[in-house]
């Protein structure tokens, strides 16, 4: 037996046809699935009510707490509803990209959250540039230039307005350009997201790390007007990075003065 591939031999010296056990799986995993297919097999349509958490701990065999998970993971992935006092409905499938499915566990005024979904933006929004660089038509690229320019002007005159406006379009210009229409839809939902959470952040501002954010931008345009996704991605991680940090030292000031 070499590094779990094989089984161990049969009585005639021949390789078991058992196959080997796969790696454990929790239980609510088990009975998640099993909801699922109970689904298929009713033919329940989205918007139809489900059975009961009791009715389903019993079909499955399972205890309510076991089946009180599986429920909690098919409402994360957007794959049931659960409404207080009016019982589980088959959701939409939308799943994580569905909005309301967004706001129903992220909190503004949660620190961790915010710095999470810095993180998640990174991913996004690197994987957008990268795209864009190989894929940008001469319209996108003047898009994000037109953006970039907005942006700058907002910085030199100092209204707060024009600056938010040319980076939102900023970005979600370089995420148009990716001719990706998940990467879109993520990127225009986390920058929602992230809006809310202005009240304990920059809103209000054009200062700290706006000039830095100007430069940039046009490096990001740069490198995908050059048709190099590396660079582009390289300069976009920088710019969540930066921009990361600056709303890190605005917390502190806040908190601390």
């Amino acid at each position: 037996m070499t590094d779990g591939a094989l089984v161990p031999d049969g009585p005639t010296g021949q390789p078991d046809a058992t196959p080997a056990p796969g790696p454990y799986r929790p239980g609510y995993e088990l009975v998640a699935e099993q909801i699922l297919q109970l689904i298929a097999e009713l033919g329940l349509q989205p918007g139809d009510r489900m059975p009961t958490e009791n009715e389903l701990a019993a079909r499955m065999g399972t205890s309510r707490t076991v089946a009180r998970e599986a429920i909690k993971i098919l409402s994360a992935i957007g794959r049931v509803r659960a409404h207080k006092g009016r019982g589980l409905y088959v959701a939409d499938d939308e799943g994580m990209l569905g909005s309301s499915r967004w706001g129903g566990f992220f909190l503004p005024t949660n620190l961790d959250h915010v710095y999470m979904l810095f993180e998640f933006r990174r991913v996004q929004e690197t994987a957008a540039s990268r795209l864009a660089a190989t894929h940008a038509t001469p319209a996108e690229l003047r898009a994000i230039a037109d953006a970039a320019e907005t942006c700058r002007q907002g910085h030199l005159t100092s209204e707060t307005s024009l600056f938010e406006r040319g980076d939102e379009d900023f970005h979600l210009a370089v995420a148009a350009a990716s001719h990706n229409q998940f990467l879109v839809a993520a990127v225009r939902e986390a920058r929602r997201l992230q809006r809310q959470s202005s009240t304990i952040g920059l809103h209000g501002s054009v200062g700290g790390h706006a000039a830095e954010a100007v430069e940039e931008h046009l490096a990001i345009y740069r490198a995908i007007g050059a048709g190099d996704p590396e660079a582009a991605a390289a300069a976009a991680g920088l710019h969540l990075d930066n921009t990361l940090q600056d709303y890190r030292r605005e917390i502190q000031r806040r908190l601390f003065g």
